[in-house]
């Protein structure tokens, strides 16, 4: 049975531009990834670090003409923008919130681009789906199924989202942004660029956010245990499945002990996703 192109609105997103002379180099200086030679149309993942390396914000860049859109997370987006100011001295760069923009998710299927929509693949995994930026009632229209829906989607695949990595709190390689082509270890420097090269240089992540399969009810928030040993937390939950962030090598010792991982009253087992570079024994990997 083929399934139906779906798409819903995010509305937990919010879009802001970046326009000006200097609006290329300026992005290129500060974000993880490479943007400098976006071409109309073409998307990065990327994230705004601290100087110590940890994302104060991950968002999407596509290269709209002449001018940038920042497909980023509604409730973040005042504190980017005044972030991307303290940042802008004397370039000639022009900072706006698009308050007439939305964004929405579409899966199976690849919808149809308009004059007044954008159209893009999510550029963190292949085949995943696509995103659309484009005036909110014209997304609304285009809409065929709910957040929550794109939420189970999301969560399955072991993708994190705003909500799940926070600011300032985990570093890019924990996140998994090495991983889902949200960094780049090969362009010149940004803020927070040499944390994140010690980091991929002397493979010291030790921290991952990871795919779980849950039997029991558990929550954000809830720590995640090994016998007496915290080895990590929830971070979202959508039904039996949810992701957590893990002390990979915590988990491994849980395992070779005969520990089962618990958050709360829930038995948890790590999934490692496809896409995934990291191993660990007990997740498919033994």
């Amino acid at each position: 049975m083929t399934e139906e192109l779906s798409i819903a609105v995010l509305e937990g997103r919010a879009v802001l531009s970046v326009g000006g002379d200097d609006a290329r180099g300026f992005l290129n200086n500060l974000v993880t990834a490479e943007v400098a030679g976006l071409a109309d149309g073409e998307a990065r993942y990327a994230a705004l670090l601290t100087p110590q390396g940890k994302v104060l914000f991950d968002f999407f860049v596509l290269c709209d003409g002449e001018r940038f859109l920042i497909d980023c997370a509604a409730a973040s987006i005042e504190a980017l923008l005044q972030r991307l100011m303290l940042y802008k001295l004397r370039s000639r760069v022009e900072l706006a919130r698009e308050t007439g923009l939305a964004v929405a998710a579409a899966w199976e299927g690849e919808p149809k681009a308009t004059a007044d929509v954008r159209v893009y693949a999510d550029p963190r995994l292949p085949g995943f789906g696509y995103r659309l930026i484009g005036p909110s009632d014209k997304l609304a229209a285009m809409a065929s199924a709910g957040e929550a829906a794109y939420e189970r989607k999301r969560i399955a695949a072991g993708l994190a989202d705003a909500g799940d990595i926070g600011s300032g709190e985990v570093f890019a390689h924990e996140a998994n942004l090495d991983q889902l082509h949200g960094v780049s270890f090969t362009k010149g420097c940004y803020v927070g660029q040499e944390v994140v090269s010690r980091m991929q240089h002397r493979g010291t992540a030790r921290s991952r956010m990871v795919p779980v399969d849950i039997a029991g009810k558990t929550g954000p928030g809830i720590a995640v245990t090994a016998g007496e040993r915290t080895i990590g937390r929830v971070l979202s939950v959508a039904g039996n499945q949810g992701l957590a962030l893990i002390r990979l090598d915590r988990a491994e010792a849980a395992g070779a002990e005969g520990h089962t991982l618990m958050a709360g009253a829930a038995e948890i087992s790590i999934r490692r996703p496809d896409w995934a570079r990291w191993t660990i024994k007990g997740a498919g990997d033994d």
